[in-house]
């Protein structure tokens, strides 16, 4: 491989990689947030175990996140030197916003909810973690709007002297369309990924009738929540599909797999297409349904790859516009195979564990320890599905992929970096999980005997 290949496989590893940690931060935070509020409205003692229990993981998790999205954003200057030229002064306004404001807001209220549990009075000290929480979903827009210019360019100018894009109107790059449907399609996919979470880890304990009284009402928690975002990923999702369709054709048609232009259009459930993707040999498609996604009537009219590929042909120059067609394809269906089967446990843990069951099926709680692989699948999936169905732009329509590459850094340095992340990666894996687990299996906090009354304050703290 040469080093625009290992420059593409190292930034798609180590953004999936990431991109693991993302989810599970953003949405546990609102439910740390959720049960502390429950606990200083109602003064019930589960409640406050549940949150010191949750606020534990939740922390390990947020921390490994910032060490892998320090590394995400150096690569911009290692491995794609001419892309940051072109970009730098669009990127750096909201990534800028995400370090100053966001990150801020996280890092320092964390700060103060970790230390301020005997300090500060409890409506304030619960304030602190809904401003932390608020912090990571700014700081998901910020990001969101930087990545969704890539998708849809939008309040620049072309400078020719210096051969970039320069920034016009940050309120049109904060504001644009993309952003407005990735944004909550992206939340609710992290508040997904969160309730699994709890049902994970609540299963677990579940299995083994371990403090009941807390990982029964967690496990609920976590599967309406589950229910409820699988609902609005489904929403907003489709929202996107129409935005995607109208911005970046291309991929929705490599994501159904559509060769020609079609009125309706199926949605493909199986389709088998040439060696050199330029045609369908074979599908099984549901009539109608991918028109009703794209542009949200029966009848509309979805454009084929090949029809695509001559329009751009003609507006762009010669070239090869389809993205990897094979790839696109499945990573669509199984962003949503694993979102739906999330879903599908979260649905079985509510229905089995009603009215204060006690018994439920043995298979469930099997399937709910495993059912946090699906969300953290799907969301890898959606990225994948996002990027490489871009191709070959890397920023739609102005700059190829091919042309962002640092054009000094050699397939060996490339490669050298590439194993040393990826070993670096491996060791922040191997603590990353043993924390975890080492923590969700201790359970939540037993309160002291003293402290009847009066529910213990103490900071959280670690002990390695």
């Amino acid at each position: 491989m040469d080093a625009l290949d290992l420059a593409r496989w190292q930034f798609g590893v180590i953004t999936v990689y990431h991109f693991l940690f993302v989810p599970i931060t953003i949405g546990m935070s609102v439910l740390v947030a959720g049960l502390q509020t429950a606990w200083v409205r109602t003064g019930k003692e589960q409640y406050l175990r549940a949150t010191k229990f949750w606020g534990k993981l939740f922390l390990i998790n947020f921390a490994i996140g910032v060490v892998t999205g320090i590394v995400q954003e150096f690569q911009f200057g290692m491995n794609w030197s001419d892309y940051s030229r072109f970009v730098g002064d669009i990127f750096g306004a909201p990534l800028a916003m995400e370090g100053l404001l966001a990150f801020f807001l996280e890092s320092t209220f964390l700060g103060l909810w970790i230390f301020g549990w005997d300090r500060l009075p409890r409506k304030l000290h619960l304030a602190t973690i809904w401003i932390a929480a608020i912090g990571t979903w700014l700081s998901a827009y910020f990001i969101l709007a930087a990545n969704s210019w890539m998708q849809h360019p939008v309040g620049y100018e072309f400078n020719e002297a210096r051969g970039r894009a320069e920034l016009k109107s940050i309120g049109a790059v904060l504001t644009n369309s993309t952003t407005l449907v990735t944004f909550p399609h992206t939340i609710a996919a992290c508040l997904l990924t969160g309730g699994a979470v709890l049902v994970a880890v609540s299963a677990w304990h579940l299995k083994r009738r371990n403090q009941v009284d807390v990982f029964r009402p967690s496990l609920k928690l976590g599967a309406w929540v589950v229910l409820i975002a699988g609902v609005g990923v489904l929403i907003t999702g489709d929202l996107q599909a129409r935005i995607m369709t109208e911005q970046q054709p291309m991929k929705m048609a490599a994501a159904e797999a559509l060769y020609d232009t079609a009125k309706p259009a199926g949605f493909s459930i199986f389709t088998i297409g040439s060696l050199d993707g330029s045609e369908e040999v074979a599908s099984v498609r549901i009539p109608s349904l991918l028109s009703f996604m794209a542009t949200g009537s029966p009848g509309g009219e979805v454009e084929g790859i090949n029809n695509i590929q001559g329009e751009y042909e003609q507006k762009y120059g010669p070239g090869d516009y389809k993205p990897n067609i094979p790839v696109t394809y499945w990573s669509f269906r199984l962003m949503i195979g694993f979102g739906g089967l999330a879903m599908l446990v979260a649905l079985a843990a509510l229905w089995f564990t009603r009215k204060g069951r006690s018994t439920a099926p043995k298979w469930l709680w099997p399937a709910g320890i495993f059912a946090i692989g699906a969300p953290l699948a799907a969301n890898s999936f959606g990225w994948i599905f996002t990027e490489l169905g871009r191709q070959p732009w890397a920023v739609f329509g102005l700059l190829k992929t091919t042309d962002g590459v640092s054009p000094t850094v050699g397939a060996g340095t490339v490669a050298t970096s590439f194993a040393v992340l990826t070993l670096l990666y491996g060791v922040l894996a191997v603590i990353e999980v043993g924390l975890f687990l080492k923590y969700a299996r201790a359970g939540a906090p037993e309160l002291p005997a003293e402290a009847e009354g009066e529910p213990d304050d103490r900071p959280l703290a670690f002990a390695y």
